[in-house]
């Protein structure tokens, strides 16, 4: 993705260390088990990638913000506590224990559960309490940092508004995804497109995006625009983020290669392979991609033979042009045109 000037880029990292820190001196004071949670989170929160910070700062220069605005780094830092907390929670979700390599939240206290003696059962249950609790505290400090950031009463309303819908959005798409998961027969491409969007969209480009807007004094018909631009863009990067899943490499993935084929998740790509004539052939090799890599090579041909993949493709760069059309929208200065068009292009440039 499109990175920010080191001044920028220190700045957030600044803000976000303040709030974690907060977060960590509370815990400190509450003692038990509490501080160990604070460390963790901590850990939760260091070294991601901060790109939605980063849209909340890029949109509020491209909407020409006065650079004294003193609180765009800690409403920049929220939208990456929000992110994490959403993180935290999805391996909850997915039982996942290890993140970037380390164990997560719910990984650190399982191992804490199992140095106190608790069984298999015992320790899932302290590791996923922890996780839920620390994204809990994640949430309240995003919303604790726009609640106190130096605003007037009518912009605050706006920044509130947006959090709000990112969240309510996120979790209404995160619930769906679970539920087509879990279901005997397959929802139709468009519900699992719906889902792929909500899951991305609203809280990773639109509300970053509108909130620097709203942070610079834009017209409301900028915050138009850039909500239309920001809503194809995040379904874009969930698209790719699919195809990166199926057929990139651990190094794009951050995992093992294939991932999602082992999984036998249910994604857009899947939908639209199970509308081919090859759908047979598909499902038969995604029962067996589990078993190992040369298993998951034959599932990634099958996919391909079907035409899914290039279905796909198709679908990211109609989503990416309607981006790009939004952003033609007159009301938009030319920097956020080109921050618009600089993100369709960084989107497109993951698709492997």
């Amino acid at each position: 993705m499109i990175g920010l000037a080191p001044a920028p880029a220190a700045a957030i990292d600044a803000a976000i260390s303040t709030a974690v820190e907060r977060i960590r001196t509370r815990a400190e004071g509450l003692g038990g088990s509490f501080p160990a949670l604070g460390d963790a989170i901590a850990r939760a929160a260091d070294g991601g990638k901060r790109f939605r910070p980063f849209l909340v700062v890029a949109a509020f220069e491209a909407c020409g913000g006065a650079p004294s605005t003193a609180a765009l780094y800690p409403v920049a830092a929220a939208f990456e506590l929000l992110h994490t907390a959403f993180v935290v929670h999805d391996d909850v979700i997915d039982h996942d224990t290890v993140r970037r390599g380390i164990p997560n939240v719910a990984g650190e206290f399982r191992a804490r559960a199992r140095r106190k003696g608790a069984d298999a059962s015992g320790e899932a249950l302290l590791g996923d309490a922890a996780a839920i609790l620390a994204g809990d505290l994640l949430l309240h400090e995003a919303c604790r940092l726009i609640a106190l950031a130096d605003l007037g009463a009518r912009d605050r309303k706006r920044l509130l508004a947006l959090l709000d819908d990112a969240v309510f959005v996120s979790a209404a798409g995160e619930l769906a995804d679970v539920e087509h998961a879990v279901a005997k027969d397959w929802a139709d491409p468009e519900a699992l497109l719906g889902a792929a969007h909500d899951k991305t969209a609203v809280y990773s480009f639109t509300a970053p995006l509108c909130a620097g807007a709203v942070l610079a004094g834009a017209p409301t018909a900028v915050q138009a625009a850039l909500e239309v631009a920001g809503g194809r863009l995040g379904l874009a990067f969930q698209l790719a983020d699919d195809l990166i899943g199926a057929f990139g490499s651990s190094a794009q993935a951050g995992r093992e290669a294939g991932g999602d084929l082992r999984e036998a998740k249910r994604t857009p790509l899947i939908a639209l392979a199970r509308d081919s004539t090859s759908w047979n052939r598909v499902n038969a090799a995604l029962a067996v991609a589990h078993t190992g890599p040369i298993a998951v090579r034959e599932a990634q041909r099958a996919l391909d033979e079907s035409g899914a993949r290039a279905a796909l493709l198709a679908l990211i760069d109609r989503t990416l042009a309607e981006a790009r059309d939004a952003a033609s929208d007159p009301a938009l200065p030319a920097e956020a045109r080109a921050l618009v068009t600089d993100l369709a292009r960084a989107i497109a440039e993951r698709v492997p």
